[in-house]
C-alpha cells in the first residue's frame, strides 16, 4: 500500500480557492490527473503550470448548478477519463468584515442562510450524484468531503469579541449546519456506495492560518494543545491517506485534523 496516485483521475470542486489549490497540487505530485472545478479560474493558484503539462484541467462549473456539473463529468470522462478519487471543497464562509457587516442571532437574514446552505452542503450532494455516482457504476472510488472544525463544536464568541463590529460579529450559524450535513451525507454515502467499492470518508481540518488578524490567532492558538493554526502542509498528508489505498479499510468515517483542539 502507498499513497502512489499514478493513474488516478481526482476531481476537486472550489480548485480556485485556498485549500482548493492545496488538494489539487499534493494529489498532482502524488501522479494524479486532477480535474479542477469552480466558478472562476484563479491564475495566481500556480496550477497553471502543471497544466501545460497535460495533467491537470480546469472545468468551469457551478456546485449550485447541476446542468453545468454533468456538463463538467461528460468534459472530464472525454478529456481525462473516469475520475476515481473526487475532493468535495467547494464552500462558502463569512469571516468578520465591516464592509459585510453584522447581525444579531435573531435578525439573520434567511438569504445569508441560503447561500452558505446551497453551496456547503446541496452542493456537495450535487457534485455526488454527478461524479461519485459514476464511481459506483464503475465499481471504485475513493470520496472525501471536506468539513470543518465548526461541523463538530460550536464557534466561541470570545474569539472574535476584539473586532470593533457592531453588534459584535457571529459565526453564521449556517456554516457549522452545513458542514455537520456534510459529515451526515459522508455517512450516508458510505452506506450507499460501500458495496459497490467506493469509499466515502470527511476530512474536517481545524483552523487554518490565512490572514487572520493578531489578536484572533493568539485567541484561537491559546486554545490549540499544539500551539499553533494548521498550515497546508499539515493538511496533505491526512488527504493523501484517505484518497489512497492507504485507508482502503476506512468509510464513513471523519479525520479531524486540529492540533487537538477539540480534545478539551
Amino acid at each position: 500500500m502507498s499513497t502512489d496516485l499514478s493513474g488516478e483521475v481526482a476531481v476537486v470542486t472550489g480548485v480556485s480557492g485556498r485549500l482548493g489549490a492545496v488538494w489539487a497540487t499534493c494529489l498532482l505530485e502524488a501522479g494524479a490527473d486532477v480535474v479542477g472545478l469552480d466558478v472562476r479560474e484563479n491564475p495566481d493558484s500556480g496550477l497553471e503550470k502543471i497544466a501545460a503539462a497535460g495533467r491537470y484541467l480546469f472545468l468551469k462549473a457551478d456546485v449550485t448548478d447541476r446542468r453545468s456539473l454533468d456538463s463538467a463529468g461528460e468534459a472530464c470522462l472525454d478529456r481525462i477519463g473516469p475520475p476515481s478519487i473526487l475532493i468535495n471543497n467547494a464552500g462558502v464562509d463569512q469571516p468578520p468584515s465591516e464592509e459585510i457587516g453584522s447581525w444579531l442571532f435573531e435578525d439573520l437574514p434567511d438569504a445569508l442562510s441560503e447561500v452558505v446552505f446551497d453551496v456547503n452542503a446541496l452542493g456537495v450532494l450535487r457534485v455526488s450524484q454527478v461524479f461519485g455516482a459514476e464511481m459506483a457504476r464503475r465499481g471504485r472510488g475513493s470520496v472525501v468531503n471536506i468539513g470543518s472544525l465548526y461541523g463538530i463544536v460550536a464557534p466561541d464568541p470570545r474569539l472574535y469579541q476584539h473586532i470593533p463590529i457592531d453588534p459584535p460579529f457571529l459565526k453564521p450559524p449556517a456554516y457549522g449546519m452545513s458542514k455537520a450535513g456534510v459529515t451526515a451525507l459522508t455517512r450516508y454515502l458510505a452506506a450507499l456506495w460501500g458495496p459497490a467499492g467506493v469509499r466515502v470518508n470527511t476530512l474536517a481540518p481545524g483552523g487554518v492560518l490565512g490572514g487572520q488578524d493578531p489578536t484572533f490567532q493568539e485567541k484561537f492558538t491559546a486554545r490549540v494543545p499544539l500551539g499553533r493554526m494548521a498550515v497546508a502542509e499539515d493538511l496533505t498528508g491526512p488527504l493523501l491517506f484517505l484518497a489512497s489505498d492507504m485507508s482502503r479499510y476506512l468509510t464513513g468515517q471523519e479525520l479531524v485534523v486540529d492540533g487537538g483542539y477539540t480534545c478539551w
